[in-house]
């Protein structure tokens, strides 16, 4: 199982990595630098972890020896990019059904009232993707 534990602070942290993790717990993402404190604290409390995951940008301020300990033990510790902001209302597969209709000789109006989707977005999403 996958769990994701975000806190604005290490004490934040350890609290929640103690109420959230379990023996059943397979796979961490941290929000943080996980530092020597905060695995020891997921090693305690999920003992069969397999992959650790933390920001890209706080990935190469991990200390060396932390990484090479947690392989030693069969533990990954990896970047992991999470998407942020508001998610996308039409999918990658409904802009590629656009552009089909668009080559195939269909003007916008036509494409809006075939897929139900607003002409002013549709030539928001014709110009901009």
């Amino acid at each position: 199982m996958r769990v994701v534990v975000t806190a604005r602070n290490t004490r934040e942290l350890l609290r929640k990595l103690d109420e959230m993790l379990g023996e059943d717990v397979t796979e961490v993402y941290i929000n943080m630098r996980p530092t020597k404190e905060i695995i020891v604290r997921i090693l305690e409390n999920a003992p069969n972890v397999r992959l650790i995951g933390c920001p890209p940008s706080l990935y190469p301020k991990v200390s060396k020896k932390v990484i090479r300990a947690l392989e030693q033990m069969g533990i990954k510790l990896v970047p992991v990019e999470r998407r942020r902001g508001r998610p996308r209302k039409y999918d990658e597969e409904t802009v590629r059904r656009i552009q089909e209709l668009i080559r195939s000789g269909k003007t916008a109006r036509e494409i809006s009232e075939t897929l139900g989707i607003p002409l002013r977005t549709l030539y928001y999403m014709i110009s901009g993707r």
